[in-house]
């Protein structure tokens, strides 16, 4: 298993990255976030990667974050979502978006990516939901100073943290939180509360 590349840019095409590294160039096939975010010149990168390796061919799948790469194994892992259609959802919504979608069900908002159709949009919200929930949502991102202006309370306090999980300042999360905290009594409950109150704005 090959975890990341590090190199140059040598090239971006559509759906492409070539990345220079130890004298070999990689073909890396990506979304169009982790195409605009890799840096052009001589600027040595990171892209984290992920193989998929099939009876006619290997193919290598490059990602601007490792959030990004987790994403896309558990869109993979649900039936009937192959590898190129996770990346055009990674294309079709920002991680953020896509993240929210399937938490609150947004069949309307999976079904835009090409290649997906409404039941396929349904059951990715039904085999995905509880993971992001779970995994994606209630806990920080590793790596990021704790969070200011935490509400107090266990509830409220994972539900801001699920937010800026999902990308919100800690400013946004604990203002949302705040104004619909006597609207839920569970964690899953407020944090799609807090949601649709930041989506009405």
């Amino acid at each position: 298993m090959i975890a990341f590349i590090e190199g140059k840019v040598v090239e971006k095409n559509h759906g492409e990255l070539i990345i220079s590294a130890g004298g070999v160039g990689f073909s890396l096939m990506c979304s169009n976030a982790t195409i605009a975010a890799a840096p052009d010149g001589d600027k040595i990168w990171r892209c984290y990667t992920y193989m998929n390796v099939r009876e006619d061919a290997m193919e290598l799948f490059g990602f601007a974050t490792k959030q990004e790469r987790e994403m896309f194994r558990r869109l993979t892992s649900v039936t009937g979502v192959g590898a190129k259609t996770a990346l055009g959802l990674l294309s079709a919504l920002p991680l953020r978006d896509l993240s929210i979608a399937i938490v609150t069900g947004d069949v309307n908002a999976l079904s835009r990516a090409p290649g997906i159709g409404k039941k396929t949009a349904q059951r990715i919200v039904l085999e995905l939901k509880d993971k992001v929930e779970q995994q994606d949502v209630s806990l920080p991102r590793g790596g990021e100073p704790a969070p200011a202006a935490i509400p107090t309370g266990g509830i409220q306090r994972e539900a801001q943290a699920a937010l800026q999980a999902l990308g919100y300042t800690s400013a946004e999360a604990a203002r949302a939180v705040n104004l619909v905290r006597d609207q839920a009594d569970t964690v899953d409950r407020l944090i799609l509360a807090a949601i649709r109150q930041m989506s009405s704005l």
